[in-house]
């Protein structure tokens, strides 16, 4: 499987501010009152992800990186270190062998960039009196948030927009990569800087995003022979139950991200096409929520129907979307009596997404909060 995070533990809440956004569906603009945007800023937008390799020399320090992260493995640095130390040289053969099917290293960074110059594309048209500049921060590999925010302090913005492409809130990968950026900028001096900055931390309904899903599945399922039976199998990164049971939000938005999605396949669902969701990449001995997609991929096949898997909180493709479901659950698949196998691409630069990016950016910047939620209470750990 891929070289995922272990995630063990859940992070502490702190208060903060939070506004509903209209990049939601069915929102409108004037449902909340917004500042006056200035013109001739410098406007940074820091886009967040997990990071991976770019060389089967870098697997091994990024797995490092990965399980010394207390957000992923619980205990003391003391501890954490030779833990973290014995994990990455125990899996990094296997993990190299993973990578090999890639080319040797990880596309995310490349993916990401893209996914970064095309937001510039569509902020440049939305605000053409600002200068923008999206820029990348991985929290396991390069590049690393301290040297994003050196990037970023350098460039002298007076606004920040913190974007992380975790559209599901999660105290084991959003809360991890803002904290690591909020250490990172204070030990920059971003803090006694003039730049706001302002956080989105999720966005699991939000309109383009929910459409962007909605037309790949729909154009995959197409190009499979639109086959029925079917089952459209929305997988999702995993994590331990008692992660969820500490007030993790993760599966909850994830699961209102696929119901929103299916809502828009009316012309797909129905007579002999369901859809579920199930969750990926278990690794370690803890209680995992499930169901497993590996589990659901052997009772659709074995059921005899069609399966059409997307990747429902991946924005990007990486080693759990072109090893583990292109790769290993296919194969699952087929040996399970399987005869159909679609797999829905990651968004990627999908115009729907990438516009959607756009909205959160110019409505973090047009709202006085300086922290823009989805949920009813703000995520665990996204306010410093």
């Amino acid at each position: 499987m891929g070289a995922g995070p272990l995630y063990l533990q859940s992070g502490p809440r702190h208060p903060a501010r939070h506004a509903d956004r209209s990049c939601r569906a069915g929102a409108e603009a004037g449902d909340w009152p917004v500042s006056e945007l200035k013109s001739g800023r410098k406007i940074a937008v820091v886009l967040f992800n997990l990071g991976g390799p770019d060389g089967q020399a870098a697997v091994r320090p990024f797995l490092f990186n990965l399980f010394r992260d207390p957000a992923i493995i619980q205990a003391p640095f003391f501890i954490r270190y030779p833990v973290a130390a014995l994990i990455s040289t125990t899996r990094a053969k296997s993990a190299r062998a993973n990578y090999a099917l890639m080319g040797g290293g990880s596309p995310l960074l490349p993916e990401t960039e893209k996914q970064a110059r095309a937001l510039e594309a569509v902020l440049a048209q939305r605000l053409p009196d600002d200068e923008v500049k999206a820029f990348v921060a991985m929290r396991y590999w390069d590049p690393l948030t301290g040297q994003t925010a050196r990037a970023v302090k350098a460039w002298k913005p007076d606004e920040v927009v913190l974007l992380p492409l975790y559209p599901q809130y999660s105290t084991t990968t959003t809360a991890s990569s803002l904290k690591a950026w909020e250490r990172a900028w204070r030990k920059v001096g971003g803090r006694r800087g003039a730049a706001r900055t302002t956080t989105v931390c999720c966005y699991p309904t939000a309109d383009g995003f929910v459409q962007a899903h909605a037309d790949l599945i729909r154009a995959e399922y197409a190009k499979a022979g639109s086959p029925r039976p079917a089952r459209i199998l929305f997988s999702a990164h995993g994590l331990p139950e008692k992660v969820i049971l500490a007030g993790d939000p993760y599966q909850r938005q994830v699961e209102a991200t696929a119901a929103a999605v299916a809502e828009r396949l009316g012309d797909v669902l129905g007579e002999g096409v369901d859809w579920k969701i199930s969750y990926q990449s278990r690794v370690g001995p803890l209680k995992w929520i499930g169901p497993s997609t590996d589990d659901e991929i052997k009772a659709a096949s074995e059921a005899g129907l069609a399966l059409v898997v997307t990747p429902i909180a991946f924005v990007s493709e990486h080693i759990e979307t072109l090893v583990e479901l292109d790769v290993e659950y296919r194969e699952l698949a087929y040996e399970h009596g399987g005869s159909i196998y679609a797999r829905v691409p990651a968004l990627g630069v999908a115009p729907a997404f990438i516009d959607c990016l756009g909205t959160l950016v110019t409505e973090a910047l047009a709202d006085a909060s300086s922290l823009i939620c989805e949920e009813d209470q703000p995520c665990p750990g996204a306010a410093a």
